[in-house]
């Protein structure tokens, strides 16, 4: 049985100058994963995933893309990215284009299966600078599926989807990862990385802070969120009280953030006029900040 980690990166750190971009990363993912890269701007993402895709090489530490070198893997199609710009010739048509990128490899997928695959074979006789953004995305899944890889690396792959588009990308990724394909993506969308993702990868400062399923990573993040309706709510007697980390007045509306919730809402229902109280559990967002406040300088993307 092979026990290969599709990815494996093991005390790596990058520095550019005096600039330390990733910092001793550890991270291994296993075939088959569908994992969310997150991070602040800033965090060290950029520079990990260049080095992941044979871009560039670590300072110091070991990066192994099924246990070799990830520029062979990547000459040998076994890694694929799909990126959030770049790339396109806009006087090609969409399956022009792919054609072109078949012939570069050998073997590759069929092109009517790979436009199939990510939803544009209606539009296959478009030019590429007609498309629109989220139809250009697609495309580049297109191309990225062509030497059918067994690790797929995405930078904001839905950027420019409709809601539909971006539903039946995520279905196709989890398809793809039943069939054993491992996934490593990164998202400004939160909501995607909660929904499709196995397991989620917190980055602050090139540092991995969280890691783990989505359920896991936001019970990191202690605490509750207190919704109130109360216009013209006084902010400073919110926070004044204990366990209150943000206060946050909208409008009518106050939400309140702290570690305990019982406090900010018996203070609420009994020495304001604050009516429609909601205690939430943090979501995906609140654990997101929580976990990677605090930047620091000098950090690269």
């Amino acid at each position: 049985m092979n026990t290969t980690s599709a990815v494996r990166l093991a005390g790596v750190t990058k520095t550019f100058g005096s600039v330390r971009a990733v910092d001793a990363l550890d991270l291994t993912i296993e075939p088959g994963e569908v994992v969310a890269f997150l991070g602040p701007n800033g965090a060290g993402k950029t520079t990990t995933v260049d080095m992941l895709l044979g871009l560039s090489r670590p300072t110091s530490g070991t990066v192994e893309v099924f246990g070799g070198d990830a520029r062979r893997a990547v000459a040998l199609g076994r890694v694929a990215a799909v990126m959030q710009t770049g790339g396109l010739l806009k006087d090609f048509t969409i399956r022009e284009t792919v054609e072109l990128t078949a012939s570069l490899f050998r073997p590759a997928r069929p092109v009517d299966e790979v436009l199939e695959r990510a939803g544009i074979a209606d539009i296959g006789d478009r030019l590429v600078g007609k498309a629109s953004g989220g139809q250009q995305q697609r495309l580049r899944f297109a191309m990225a599926l062509l030497p059918d890889p067994a690790l797929l690396v995405l930078d904001e792959p839905t950027t420019g989807m409709d809601v539909q588009g971006r539903r039946d990308f995520w279905s196709a990724i989890r398809d793809d990862a039943e069939r054993g394909r491992t996934t490593l993506f990164a998202t400004h969308y939160l909501e995607e990385a909660d929904a499709y993702a196995d397991r989620i990868v917190l980055v602050r400062r090139g540092q991995v802070v969280a890691d783990g399923s989505a359920a896991q990573v936001k019970a990191m993040a202690a605490g509750r969120t207190v919704r109130a309706t109360w216009p013209g709510a006084d902010s400073r007697a919110l926070a004044a009280l204990d366990g209150v980390d943000g206060v946050d007045v909208r409008g009518d509306s106050v939400v309140v953030h702290g570690s305990d919730s019982d406090t900010i809402a018996r203070f609420l229902l009994t020495n304001t006029p604050a009516t429609d109280l909601e205690i939430t559990s943090r979501n995906l967002e609140d654990a997101f900040v929580a976990l990677t406040a605090d930047p620091a300088e000098g950090v690269l993307a």
